[in-house]
């Protein structure tokens, strides 16, 4: 049995390419109002790989040859935060410290202010 290690590492790269995404995580953008809002995650990858091989026939040890190896893996994937944009302007909304969510919770009164205020308006011109 033999183990090729380019084949697996590029099946392992090639399945976090579609799979470690933003919108696999934590969601697509979406509008709120006037406001685009992009999720934002932090990505973070470790792998390792260790074989040997063997052959027996020496005092003490058994007969035989022998292969053997092992792969490991971690993954971290987490949401950090916002980018939120209205006209021409971008702001970073972070989630990660209470400062940050905190000023996102802030701005969600304003931002559902100003979504109900243009659903109001849209709905007075197609009543028009």
């Amino acid at each position: 049995m033999s183990f090729n290690f380019e084949a697996t590492v590029k099946e392992i790269t090639d399945f976090f390419k579609t799979e470690a995404k933003t919108e696999t995580v934590v969601g697509e953008s979406f509008q709120l109002g006037q406001f685009t809002c992009v999720p934002v995650i932090k990505f973070g990858l470790g792998l390792g790989y260790g074989g040997g091989e063997g052959k027996g026939g020496q005092q003490g040890k058994a007969s035989g040859e022998g292969i053997g190896g092992g792969a490991g893996g971690g993954m971290g994937v987490e949401p950090i935060g916002f980018l939120v944009t209205h006209n021409d302007q971008i702001s970073f909304i972070p989630t990660r410290t209470s400062r940050g969510l905190s000023a996102a919770f802030e701005k969600v009164p304003d931002l559902l202010e100003k979504f109900l205020e243009k659903k109001k308006t849209e709905k007075a011109e197609t009543m028009a």
